[in-house]
């Protein structure tokens, strides 16, 4: 008896006897009074007394509240579970785990919520991911996690099979299934996008009302998405099954057509109905014949929106849409034609009624209206090839006009799929590494009974069949199959295996599809024929329910999930799925070539053979079975739907209803056999590989014999033995919480092993720090003591030094003063003796001066009295005439009175004219005593020597003047004109007086000398019989030139080498070819010095001109400009600089001509950032004032000497003579076409790349010869080295090459004072040191002679560089060496050997020594190969002579041959890697000069062959670093060396090796410290450990600056405000660190927000945090060059810009960052606002004008007038015409003078402070164009910024919209549009935008999202530590 309490829950069995009825779950109420009151799950009463308590049981505990997980339940039965499912869907919880963590699949059981719950967010996703299902709530994005996960982890297929009854809510889950692995892959990619708009086109042209859904899926559709290696979506294929046609004709009551037809008609516009002939859907049969044309819950209007845009989502073009349109619309008018019933010749006929609906249709349709009718009304048929036509009745009529709207309607549906699949498929790889997995959806009709039952149920039944047996299949036969197989302990359980009813409908011989196939073969079959062979073949069979009488037209089938019975009528004629050929020709005669695509197979058929076409049925299975085939080889998930009421009712639980469900489903049999079963179950090797940590002792799985007992013993010990888990023959099986305490017990061993490795590295690191600062301690203290002791015996020492100073000082002291008493003494009477004859002296000239003075002052009085005396006297005269002539006029009287006046008028001018010359006197003596001291004044002054020199010299002004007239004389030199002397003549033609005779040598002056000295051109010294193209000599001018040119034809003709002209020629010169020194320097590169040279060759414009560009200025400039190459030194560049500043003017410097000079000056690459110009300013004026010319005022052209003294011995191949060659035999060099460059230094041979490929000293020269003719039909020339070696190579100048080393190697040993001993030479006069002594090889050094003198005389003096004992020596006794040098000491050992010595001692010095040396202290790869590489190739020898001498093998060492297998062992199996290999290992050669090259490749052509296999896979990664270490080894060719070092600096930089490699390269790297890049790569590879692997081979940005000798990178980076600034970029440079150093660089305050982005073609993009900076650069280049067209087979070159900017403004305030405002904030904004984006108000307008004329102009005023033509500078685009200019100017002015007196940064300021305050600062505005919105405009502003996703009216500028990130759900970009999703995944709404800047709205968006969860994640983190 159960004893009950209130509130206890039990289960109460009501026993009403109905099918589905099970116990329910009821609480006690009440149990005092005798009788139990319980209250049941559904609210209802009971009363029970206690005698009838039978019917109660009490109810576990997991019953009471649910449990997430079915197994779990401790009422393990249908009612448990039913109650279940109930309780959480009460509570909204609709998802229920079956099993959590199974091996055979996961199973996921949805009840349809029917309503939208707020479970499908984006939150939502994240939770989801990368989560264990069981660790989280169930939920259909658990299923999908785990499928995606999976997929990746396991690299196998998964499936995800979705089933349940019509409306249970399979296609919804099938969306959000889609939705979540679109938003988990993470891409936003436009294939994701056109992925998820397939589902809208689908759903609607398959979708429909039914009774029991408003969204049922009227056929089947698998969707198999295709993801790459990363997991990113890359595309899918969708499969379609049987559509139900016979919808578009016919509908049940309550049921609608497809979607598609509302929607057209409620979305359209007018103009477009009207085009179509449409009206309302009432209007229409075919819409009407269900009576319901709404759907509650659908929009069709907003629904059409969305599937025009999904329509342009997948490709469909506007004439497409529009031929979809025209066919649905004349569906529907042929559903409105009306047929009148006719007889014909006593046969029943119709015929249509004429009216508009069949005018429409035929246009619509492209046929004639009369073909159409009689189309539908009469059939033809061919018997015996005559053509009857028979009249259809109205019945049969009818039938065929639904026949060819079910034709036409399921054939655009096929081709609506194939279009989509057209669009998202993409065909997988032929590259066999190509590695794609999918994720299968599979989206198919539920099982379905209706009242009446036709074709397609049971097709569809019979898919629900195959499904439930793959469920069956997967959850219960495998694994009790293989329980059984591994005889595990197991009690079987019953379940329901429909096998039986599948081998019925299709499997066994004689099935029920192959008999209605049969039958619609038969032209005679009918439904009848077919139903009574069914009858007869089956009636016996338990799963066929034949009709109860013969009447009857239906049959049943006892499927899984019950009986259905089928109604025959109909079957043959939907099975054969034809159409009459008729309709086909009417098709084939229209015009639409949209239908005749659609139909295209069915025209191309004939009629016999569309009779033999496959049947819908046949069809229809063997899709099926490639269906069950595809999910067989899947993993599975299944998704059981479950529908809770028939009335599609929100929490309304049907009980009945849910109990067939789950029980046709077998979830019972499910949850039992998990429940019993062992969900966990690993291989013994698996698990001791696993759970071994756990014992310690246990071995590896392949080290142990019995893994069984091992798998025991560790069960046992942490699981114990009596525990509910077992041992397989090969599986070990355990439970869930099995797993758990394991997984639990391997995370504690694990910890406890990596904390023991922790304290075991941390206490050696200690130890290693210990005894490191104990070192550093010890050392201190040592150099302490040693301080403390030097330190007193400092002090000490200083005391005895002051003592003896103390000492010494009295003493000195003592003599001082008596001495000094006698210098005073003696200084006194010196001083006043010397005082007194100064005195004395002053004194005389004082006297003299004086009387001087006062006698010139007595002259100047005496003849200034004498003159007034004179005058006096000469006017006394003049008045007795005058009064004489007076006197004869008038009386005596007046005439004396007349001449008194007048005498007195004459003696007050003459006054006057005194007083005015005494003035001028004054005047003059004061101008004068100015002028001293103006000249006193610039005494003290710096001289300006050009200004001095024009103003003394200026006179000389024009050269074409007459000597003698040149022009007024400067100032203070005008008396030497005044009286010119005249010039003595001289006989110029009288002859020059000859020297005196001297008897001078003139041996060492030879012609040939001279001519390859200073002969222009390739001309020698020797005969030749061609015109000259250039003067042998050179000239300035061009007259010269010609004149030269016209001299060498004239010499010509005279000696008859030239034939005379038969007519008058202009003399040519030769600009018609181009020189070879052109063709020389083209070939090197050297554009700067070919420019240079031909503007050596221009005219002069001036004097001046003249003088700047003269030889020796050019050759300086030249100098300068060439040394960015070949000298990074700072003082040489300054002083090269500071002495062309000297030559060019003088040694005063004026800083702002050296501040213009610069750029000219220093190359371009040394000013940057860090050395600007002043900067150099600086370094150059220092250079100036320490410079010996300019202290000692040195003359400009020995300054000149100088430099260029510099430059020939800095940069010897500058003053090379060059000539073209092609080697013709001798050892190999790295190219064959080389360019001789000879010159003081030796010979040199080159390359195009300036890469010198061998060098000759003149000493190393033995032998040189030339030759003509032979074989080779031209001139070549041999050398014959010191080492043995001969150069044999072809050139047309041969002989000019070598004369000019002839004459060197002469000239050299004449000069030299060098000399080897030939021969062993003793003393042979004893002890005599007048003799020197030597022995053979021993260098003598001439201290007075000359080679010359060696090679003349019998005797010379000399030392003996070994002995350094001096004496005279035989001169034939030694060998004199070409070199003005000391010579190497190898040179000098050679010069006495024999050849063969010769040999061997090469041989030795490359081996024997080499090998000795190098082992000491170079580092190889031999230890390393011993254990990773390939065995090296099989000799003769035995096994044991292998081992011994497998390093003489050195696989590696250097090799010339390309390698035909990989070096590493892992890489040998690999077919594909080992080729890959191979062809890394040729493309290094080649780069390194080892392999010809058959075609000039581009920069970085090979660098991509040898990186990319690298890049894409790790275990090509340790190999190339193999193959360049290897090249590095024993590598003699200097070239080929240095070139693989190029290539180390590179892969040290893309990646590193791995760490069994690693500790080899680093010890390679260390061994070869010298060389220059070795310290660089060890620095590059410590970064590419820290940083990871590039994804993408070197740029062509780094590929260049190794090339070049630059390690270091520098990139410049532009500014919004128009700076921009050099900044050094590193290969494992990141953005983020690019973007943190530029913010430092610029005194930022933080780099948040910021971003770079690349300008490249018409595209900005911005450069993701996390990307390599180069690797992003490549990468987009790339895709660019791939996106453009290659022309003419020429790849087009791609410039790009890099510029820093804001990016994001989420925590931008203005006056926070103050250089953030002026450098990118301002000018962010700035052209946002005048573009009009902003709403705003006049006055704020105004005032922002008058900011931006602050900051433009700042206080000049002087703009004002220009205002009205820079409006658009200062006013927003869309208001300038609001008011006039003027009005503009004046209210702009006024708003300017109320804010003057601002600098440009507060106008700054105050203008982002007045924009802040605006809802759109510092947002990204895109104009689109939209068309899903119809409550929006058409041309939309869409803003992005801080606050979210907004939409603006362009016109009004009101915001219409703000969408938070945390409402955005997905959004994604195509080339010309942007998809956004905003809310719920299951209803939230979607815009689409066409644009072309979607990828520039996706990125902008993905990274404030970005931002935005990093900060909630910060801020949960900071909560949780809390």
């Amino acid at each position: 008896m159960v004893i009950l309490q209130q509130g206890d829950y039990v289960w109460l069995d009501l026993k009403t006897g109905c099918e589905f009825e099970v116990p329910i779950g009821a609480v006690v109420k009440l149990c005092d009074s005798g009788q139990i009151q319980v209250v049941d799950d559904e609210g209802n009463e009971h009363w029970i007394s206690p005698q009838n308590a039978t019917n109660i049981k009490p109810m576990h505990p997991t019953s009471v509240h649910g449990v997430e997980d079915m197994i779990r339940l401790g009422d393990l039965n249908e009612a448990g579970i039913l109650r279940n499912l109930l309780i959480r869907y009460r509570d909204r919880l609709i998802y229920t785990n079956c099993g959590s963590r199974t091996y055979t699949g996961s199973i996921l059981v949805a009840i349809n919520p029917y309503q939208l719950l707020p479970i499908y967010t984006a939150e939502q996703i994240r939770y989801y991911t990368n989560r264990k299902i069981g660790e989280m709530p169930p939920h259909i994005f658990a299923i999908a996690d785990n499928c995606y996960f999976n997929m990746q982890r396991n690299n196998r297929d998964q499936c995800c099979i979705i089933s349940g009854e019509s409306g249970a809510g399979k296609t919804e889950s099938t969306k959000l299934i889609l939705q979540f692995l679109a938003a988990i892959s993470g891409q936003h990619s436009w294939i994701e996008q056109q992925v998820l708009e397939a589902n809208p086109i689908l759903e609607a042209f398959g979708n429909a009302k039914t009774i029991r859904n408003d969204n049922s899926s009227r056929f089947g559709k698998y969707i198999d998405i295709h993801f790459n290696k990363r997991g990113a979506i890359e595309g899918a294929k969708i499969e379609q099954y049987l559509l139900e046609k016979s919808r578009v004709c016919r509908q049940a009551n309550g049921e609608r057509n497809y979607h598609i037809f509302y929607c057209m008609l409620m979305g359209m516009s007018p103009e477009q109905k009207k085009k179509l002939g449409l009206g309302k859907p009432t209007d229409y049969t075919y819409l009407t014949m269900g009576k319901c044309t709404f759907c509650d819950g659908r929009d069709d209007s907003k629904e059409y929106a969305n599937i025009r845009s999904a329509m342009k989502v997948l490709m469909f073009t506007d004439t497409e849409n529009g031929e979809i349109s025209k066919l649905m619309a004349a569906i529907l008018h042929m559903g409105n034609l009306s047929y009148e019933p006719r007889m014909y010749d006593n046969l029943d006929s119709c015929e249509v009624v004429y009216s508009g609906q069949l005018l429409t249709a035929a246009t619509l349709l492209e046929v004639d209206c009369l073909d159409l009718q009689n189309c539908l009304t009469s059939r033809t048929i061919i018997t015996r090839g005559e053509t009857v036509s028979t009249p259809l009745n109205m019945v049969q009529a009818l039938d065929v006009r639904d026949a060819f709207v079910k034709g036409i309607y399921g054939r655009l549906f096929v081709w609506i799929v194939e279009k989509i699949n057209a669009a998202i498929y993409k065909p997988p790889s032929r590259e066999p590494k190509t590695v794609r997995r999918s994720i299968g959806l599979l989206d198919i009709f539920g099982f379905e009974n209706f009242h009446s039952n036709s074709f397609e149920q049971l097709c569809i039944n019979f898919a629900n069949e195959n499904l439930q047996q793959f469920f069956v299949r997967h959850v219960f036969k495998l694994e009790q199959e293989e329980y059984n197989l591994e005889n595990i302990n197991w009690q079987h359980i019953e379940f329901t295996d429909n096998q039986d009813a599948l081998d019925m409908i299709a499997l066994k011989p004689m099935n029920i599809i192959s008999l209605i196939d049969e039958e619609s073969k038969f032209p005679k079959g009918t439904d009848t024929t077919m139903l009574n062979k069914l009858n007869s073949q089956h009636k016996l069979n338990a799963y066929y329910i034949p009709p109860k009488n013969n009447y009857e037209t239906q049959f049943g089938i006892s499927h899984f999930a019950g009986i259905v019975y089928y109604e025959t009528k109909g079957f043959l004629e939907k099975n054969r799925d034809t159409l009459h050929g008729d309709i086909i020709q009417l098709v084939h005669s229209s015009k639409n070539k949209f239908i005749k695509q659609i139909f295209q197979a069915d025209v191309a058929m004939g009629a016999e053979t569309r009779k033999r076409s496959p049947t819908l049925s046949s069809q229809f299975k063997r899709s099926l079975e490639l269906l069950m085939r595809t999910l067989g080889v899947c993993q599975p998930f299944f998704v059981r739907c479950i529908k809770p009421n028939e009335y599609k009712k929100s929490m309304l639980f049907d009980r009945e209803l849910c109990v067939r469900q789950l029980r046709y489903s077998g979830m019972m049999e499910t949850i039992r056999i998990r429940r019993a079963g062992y969900p966990i179950r690993y291989t013994f090797v698996e698990f001791v590989d696993r759970y071994r940590v756990l014992m310690p002792g246990v071995k590896p799985a392949y080290k142990q014999g019995d893994l069984r007992g091992t798998c025991q013993r560790i069960a046992e010990a942490f699981l114990g033995r009596v525990d509910d888990w077992q041992i397989g023959k090969t599986k070990i099986f355990l439970k869930d919480h099995h797993d758990m305490i394991l997984e639990i017990e391997r995370d504690k061993a694990i910890t406890d092993k990596v904390i023991l490795i922790q304290k075991v590295v941390r206490g050696f690191k200690d130890r290693s720090n210990f005894l490191k600062m104990r070192n550093s301690v010890m050392l201190i203290q040592r150099y302490w003591r040693g301080y403390r002791c030097r330190k007193r015996f400092s002090a000490m020492r200083l005391g005895f030094c002051r003592l003896q100073a103390l000492h010494r000082s009295r003493k000195l002291f003592t003599q001082y003063h008596f001495a000094r008493k006698r210098i005073i003494l003696f200084q006194a009477r010196c001083r006043g003796c010397l005082v007194r004859r100064a005195f004395r002296h002053r004194l005389w000239a004082v006297i003299t001066i004086q009387a001087s003075v006062r006698a010139m002052i007595a002259r100047r009085l005496y003849k200034r009295l004498k003159g007034e005396y004179h005058r006096r006297l000469e006017a006394e005269k003049m008045r007795l005439a005058e009064e004489m002539r007076l006197s004869k006029e008038m009386s005596s009287k007046k005439a004396k009175e007349q001449a008194e006046r007048t005498h007195q008028e004459r003696l007050a001018q003459l006054a006057r004219e005194d007083a005015a010359r005494e003035v001028e006197e004054r005047k003059e003596a004061r101008r004068k005593k100015e002028m001293l001291q103006q000249l006193e004044k610039a005494r003290n002054e710096p001289v300006n020597d050009s200004e001095m020199v024009d103003k003394m010299f200026g006179f000389l002004g024009v050269p074409s003047v007459v000597p003698g007239h040149e022009g007024q004389p400067p100032a203070g030199f005008e008396d030497l004109e005044r009286s010119p002397r005249p010039m003595d003549e001289e006989d110029l033609d009288a002859s020059l007086p000859l020297p005196e005779e001297e008897e001078e040598d003139l041996s060492e002056y030879k012609f040939a000398k001279f001519a390859a000295t200073y002969f222009q051109g390739t001309t020698t010294h020797t005969y030749i019989r061609r015109p000259l193209k250039v003067p042998l000599l050179f000239h300035d001018d061009e007259g010269d030139q010609l004149a030269s040119l016209a001299v060498w034809i004239t010499i010509l003709r005279f000696m008859g080498d030239l034939p005379e002209p038969k007519y008058h020629t202009a003399i040519s010169d030769g600009s018609e070819k181009v020189p070879v020194m052109t063709k020389i320097y083209e070939t090197l590169g050297k554009k700067t010095y070919k420019r240079e040279l031909q503007a050596l060759q221009g005219d002069a414009e001036s004097v001046q001109a003249d003088k700047k560009n003269s030889v020796r200025h050019r050759l300086v400039s030249l100098t300068l400009k060439k040394k960015s190459k070949l000298t990074e030194e700072e003082e040489d560049l300054a002083e090269l600089a500071s002495q062309q500043y000297y030559v060019d003017y003088g040694s005063e410097i004026i800083l702002e001509r050296l501040m213009s000079l610069i750029p000219s000056y220093i190359p371009d690459r040394e000013v940057n950032s860090s050395k600007t110009i002043e900067k150099w300013a600086q370094y150059i004026v220092a250079a100036h004032k320490k410079g010996v010319y300019t202290q000692k005022r040195m003359d400009p052209q020995k300054v000149k000497e100088e430099v260029v003294d510099f430059a020939r011995f800095k940069w010897p191949l500058l003053f090379s003579r060059f000539y073209e060659a092609f080697k013709f035999s001798g050892p190999s060099l790295p190219k064959n076409d080389v360019i001789v460059a000879v010159n003081w230094t030796g010979v040199y041979f080159v390359d195009e790349q300036e890469q010198v490929l061998l060098e000759l000293s003149f000493p190393e020269i033995t032998a040189v010869t030339s030759s003509r003719g032979g074989k080779m039909q031209g001139q070549s020339f041999t050398l014959a080295t010191i080492k043995g070696d001969e150069y044999t190579f072809t050139s047309n100048n041969a002989e000019d090459i070598r004369d000019l080393v002839v004459t060197f190697l002469e000239g050299l040993r004449m000069r030299s004072k060098f000399v080897v001993a030939l021969q062993d030479n003793p003393n042979p006069l004893g002890d005599d040191l007048t003799f020197l002594s030597f022995l053979k090889g021993d260098l003598i050094v001439l201290d007075q002679d000359t080679g010359e003198q060696v090679m003349s005389c019998g005797w010379a003096h000399g030392v003996n560089e070994r002995t350094k004992q001096k004496g005279d020596f035989p001169t034939e006794c030694v060998y004199v060496l070409p070199t003005v040098t000391k010579p190497a000491a190898e040179i000098v050992c050679l010069v006495t050997m024999t050849p063969d010595q010769r040999q061997e001692a090469i041989k030795t010095s490359q081996l024997t020594v080499g090998d000795v040396e190098e082992k000491a202290k170079l580092y190889t790869l031999e230890e390393f190969s011993y254990d990773y590489f390939r065995p090296p190739p099989k000799h003769t020898l035995s096994r044991v002579m292998i081992t011994k001498s497998r390093g003489k093998d050195k696989l590696w060492s250097c090799t010339r041959e390309p390698l035909k297998q990989p070096l590493l062992k892992k890489l040998q199996g690999n077919e594909e890697l080992s080729q890959e290999s191979c062809q890394g290992f040729v493309g290094i050669m080649k780069y390194m000069g080892d392999h010809p090259s058959k075609r000039t490749r581009s920069v970085n052509e090979l660098t991509d062959q040898i990186f990319e296999a690298a890049l894409k896979g790790e275990l090509m990664k340790d190999e190339i670093y193999c193959h360049i270490l290897k090249q590095l080894t024993d590598n003699h060719v200097k070239y080929s060396e240095e070139r693989g070092w190029e290539l180390l600096w590179l892969c040290t930089g893309l990646f590193p090796p791995s760490n069994i490699l690693l500790p080899h390269v680093q010890r390679f790297l260390q061994s070869r410290k010298g060389h220059l890049l070795a310290p660089d790569c060890m620095h590059r590879l410590q970064k590419a450990l820290r940083n990871g692997s590039r994804k993408y081979p070197p740029h062509l940005v780094e590929v260049e600056a190794i090339q070049h000798k630059t390690t270091q990178i520098y990139h410049k980076v532009y500014f919004p405000d128009d700076t921009d600034e050099a900044f050094e970029v590193e290969s494992s440079t990141k953005a983020k660190d690019f973007c943190q150093r530029i913010s430092a660089r610029l005194l930022l305050k933080s780099a948040d927000g910021f971003s770079l982005f690349v300008k490249i073609s018409d595209k900005v993009i911005s450069v993701p945090e996390g990307d390599f900076f180069f690797d992003f650069v490549r990468h987009l280049t790339d895709w660019i060059k791939k996106a453009r067209p290659v022309k003419d087979g020429v790849v087009p070159s791609l410039t790009y810009q890099v510029f820093f900017m804001k990016k994001l403004w989420t925590h931008t305030v203005p006056g926070k960052d103050q250089m953030a405002d002026s450098i990118f904030h301002y000018y962010q904004e700035l052209p946002k606002y005048l573009r009009g984006y902003h709403k705003c108000s006049r006055d704020e307008v105004l005032q922002l004008a008058a900011l931006i004329y602050q900051v433009k102009f700042e206080d000049d005023k002087s703009q004002f007038p220009n205002i009205p033509k820079m409006l658009k500078e200062l006013v927003p685009q869309d208001v300038v015409r609001q008011l006039s200019p003027d009005d503009w100017k004046r209210s702009i002015v006024a708003f300017y003078n109320k804010q003057a007196g601002k600098s440009r940064e507060e106008a700054k300021l105050l203008f982002l402070k007045l924009i802040y305050r605006w809802p759109t600062f510092g947002s990204a505005f895109f104009e689109v164009k939209q068309t899903t919105e119809p409550n929006y405009p058409e041309i939309l502003l869409i803003v992005i910024n801080m606050h979210g996703v907004s939409l603006i009216d362009p016109k009004a500028k009101d915001i219409l919209t703000t969408h938070p990130f945390t409402k955005i759900s997905n959004w994604s970009s195509g080339n010309t549009y942007f998809h956004i999703t905003i809310g719920n995944l299951v209803r939230g709404s979607k815009l689409l935008c066409e644009t072309s800047l979607g990828y520039k709205m996706d990125d902008l968006l993905t990274s404030y999202i970005s931002q935005m969860l990093t900060s909630m994640n910060k801020d949960r983190s900071t909560k949780a530590g809390k």
